[in-house]
């Protein structure tokens, strides 16, 4: 992680007084023990509108910043290292055999109140919550994205549960014991090395019956959780306003109890500049993903050294654990089903000029495949350095076209590229610039569709795109969460369901058959070599066209403390607190 504290030299139209920080509270007189403040309302934008915050609906970054402040699971990471933290298990063991997980909730833990509850009083939670929520997870739904890449093929009795969720049967849940209140059991099929970062997913929040019950469908912003917050007010795609849950079970080490700050505001600007404005009026006190075309701006006065001056904040960088990438739909698009097509429109662009110049230097061009470099990786056995990625190669790339008949792109339909709106001009910049390359290298004519973020989602899932662009953020710091997305049983048999994960559709036996002996191999060397040797086959199949490695930067207010950068941009602002400004 980079943290540079940085002042910005601005054009007129940008010299605005700095007044950030939160709202004007009485938070300066409720300092508390540690040197901390409580207080303040800390101010976030999203650009793009949230889809839904039930937790096995969640499958987007947007829905998961906001929702991981009002739900937990059994575990959460730690948001400085990602190391696996205590959540609503204070503690649990595991077998020698490493199959069984027996966990121990706390005894403090509850829910929001909220007028599904007698009372309208939050209940203690139950290990009979956790095994509810479990068999939720693990039944057939038209909202649940969760359960293939959580407990399906991990955890015992869970693909037979989910396949007879539909049936009326009376079902029995065999890797799931509800021992007492206060403790749960699951058990898995084979030893899981990632089963406790598995836990930490959305998918593995914590929720009541009885918000079920009251609310059905309506929970996709109608949020009943233990976490540090609960949602007080919605204004679809304008605000979310959330309060400080005063019966969070959280403490720090000084005795402080969680969280610090009265609640968050989220706010949904989608215009990236409008954003950048708002923050350096002080309207928000924290921005991330900068846009393309106001990068230099913000990052070129780093490099001039220029004097401080109006406006001052911290910028935090770190290397994402994040691809974009272009997608090719195989069961849609006939020419796609062409292996030598997908390996000539990789060789036919340039990602180096496209990270060096069109997204100028936001992210790293991807020389490997789907997993982006990581140092960790490397020293833990992932073998970067024997992966054959695509080079910038159009000689070659116009000789695989005339191989299979398309000799200068005739004879090749027109093409067309869905991309999402939002997040500034990145995307269709990006777009434009590859559109350009396959023309020039190749012929290829490439028509280009805007829509927002919701429809573009729907319409990939659903298959109606042929040729889209997409961005994987980890879900854990391990390759099995890239590779897991061309896993050929992450493919519904029915061809009319959704994908929700392998977006492409792409099936492969020997990649299979590798990415699913990675899972079961116990020793970590062994098992990234096992995952490396997968990710070739899908690099040699091009069953994608990876772009580039993001950058995670991130821009704060000065006055705010304790939101520690990290690679999978997860944030836990329980401990998140305001200094006041002088």
């Amino acid at each position: 992680m980079k943290k540079n504290s940085v002042y910005l030299v601005l054009i007129p139209a940008f010299i605005l007084m700095s007044c950030g920080g939160g709202d004007k509270t009485d938070r300066d007189k409720k300092g508390a023990s540690g040197g901390i403040y409580k207080g303040g309302i800390l101010r976030v934008n999203e650009v793009d509108n949230i889809r839904s915050l039930f937790p096995l609906a969640i499958n987007e970054m947007t829905s998961y910043h906001v929702a991981s402040q009002v739900y937990e699971g059994l575990v959460k990471y730690n948001q400085s290292d990602l190391s696996i933290m205590p959540a609503l298990a204070r503690s649990w063991e595991i077998s020698p055999d490493r199959k069984e997980y027996t966990f121990h909730l706390r005894s403090n833990a509850r829910f929001h109140n909220d007028p599904c509850f007698k009372d309208s009083i939050g209940r203690h939670v139950l290990a009979s919550d956790v095994k509810y929520c479990f068999e939720n997870l693990c039944s057939k739904n038209i909202n649940n994205t969760q359960y293939d890449v959580t407990f399906k093929d991990r955890v015992e009795g869970a693909n037979q549960f989910f396949s007879e969720s539909q049936s009326g049967k009376v079902r029995t849940f065999s890797g799931i014991t509800v021992v007492d209140d206060s403790t749960i059991k699951i058990r898995l099929i084979r030893p899981d090395e990632n089963f406790l970062n598995i836990l930490t997913m959305s998918g593995c929040y914590i929720y009541p019956k009885e918000a079920i019950t009251a609310y059905g469908n309506d929970m996709r912003f109608k949020c009943v959780g233990t976490g540090p917050f609960y949602v007080d007010k919605v204004k679809e795609g304008e605000a979310i306003i959330m309060k400080r849950n005063p019966n969070y079970w959280g403490s720090d080490k000084d005795g402080n109890q969680l969280p610090y700050l009265d609640g968050i505001k989220w706010s949904f600007i989608s215009d990236k500049q409008t954003e950048v404005l708002e923050f350096r009026r002080g309207n928000l006190d924290m921005i991330y993903r900068i846009p393309v075309e106001m990068f230099h701006e913000i990052f070129g006065d780093l490099q001039k050294g220029n004097t401080p001056r109006n406006i001052d904040f911290e910028i935090y960088s770190s290397p994402a654990l994040r691809t974009d990438y272009y997608g090719f739909n195989l069961q849609t698009n006939p020419f796609f089903s062409i292996k030598e097509i997908r390996q000539a429109f990789n060789l036919a662009i340039d990602r180096h000029k496209i990270a060096d110049y069109t997204i100028k230097g936001e992210g790293r061009s991807a020389d490997y495949g789907i997993v982006p470099y990581n140092e960790s990786f490397e020293k833990a056995g992932y073998s970067y350095k024997t992966l054959r990625g695509y080079t910038y190669d159009p000689d070659s790339a116009r000789k695989l076209l005339s191989a299979v008949g398309y000799a200068d792109g005739k004879g090749l339909p027109d093409f067309n590229l869905q991309i999402n709106s939002g997040g500034g001009d990145r995307n269709i910049l990006v777009a434009l610039a590859i559109q350009k390359m396959l023309k020039e290298n190749l012929g290829v004519n490439v028509n280009m569709n805007i829509v927002p973020w919701a429809e573009h989602l729907e319409n990939i899932q659903s298959g109606k795109g042929d040729f889209f662009r997409y961005a994987w953020v980890s879900d854990y710091a391990d390759p099995e969460s890239f590779l897991t997305l061309f896993y050929g049983k992450h493919v519904p048999e029915n061809y009319q369901d959704r994908s929700y994960i392998n977006l492409g559709r792409f099936k492969n036996k020997t990649f299979d058959s590798l990415f699913t002996a990675a899972r079961m191999e116990p020793e970590k060397k062994k098992r990234y070599q096992l995952f490396a040797k997968a990710e070739q086959i899908i690099i040699d199949e091009a069953a994608f066209m990876p772009l580039f490695y993001d950058e995670n930067f991130r821009l704060e207010q000065k006055n705010v403390k304790n939101l520690p950068e990290n690679m999978l941009n997860y944030m836990d602002m329980s401990a998140t607190y305001l200094v006041p400004k002088k």
